[in-house]
């Protein structure tokens, strides 16, 4: 009698000679595999949700500040070393010639200034996480949303307030 395992090389197993009971457990259908694997054309076990987003982001915003503001950095720094005009252009790269900043300027400005804010919401989100709270799924689904709606609330405030002064 040959029975097939759940084994991946989904070779026939023999069964001859061993007790009815052990002939019965190798003839067990395959068990399911792990839920974040593909099942049938691309299905997706898990619904994406706003917690998935903001870990990928918190991430994401990490890297991007990390990266971008410390090129930012090097090269005003190196711009202020060189002198009036290595400043000039770095200065002129983000903002108009009355001082105001050009598109460039306020997609920098305001990516990481949204980067930041972001990044922060969702550290703050991540401390009451570790302190064991918020493990609620309703309640955990809404400090997700809150994050975002947080950093962008913060963003505007703090680009309305530059613009007014």
């Amino acid at each position: 009698m040959l029975a097939t395992s759940g084994h991946r090389s989904h070779r026939p197993r023999q069964t001859v000679g061993l007790p009815q009971e052990t002939a019965a457990l190798a003839t067990k259908p395959v068990r399911p595999k792990s839920p974040h694997l593909f099942s049938g054309p691309l299905a997706l076990h898990y619904r994406w949700s706003a917690a998935m987003t903001v870990s990928i982001l918190h991430r994401a915003t990490g890297s991007g500040m990390a990266t971008v503001g410390s090129l930012l950095l090097v090269w005003f720094l190196a711009a202020l070393a060189s002198g009036a005009e290595a400043y000039a252009t770095f200065r002129d790269v983000f903002t108009l010639s009355d001082g105001r900043l050009n598109i460039l300027g306020w997609i920098i400005g305001v990516g990481l200034t949204f980067s930041l804010f972001q990044h922060m919401m969702s550290g703050i989100r991540h401390l009451v996480l570790d302190t064991g709270a918020a493990f609620e799924l309703k309640l955990n689904r809404n400090l997700a949303r809150l994050t975002f709606v947080g950093s962008t609330l913060l963003t505007l405030a703090f680009w309305l307030y530059v613009g007014t002064k």
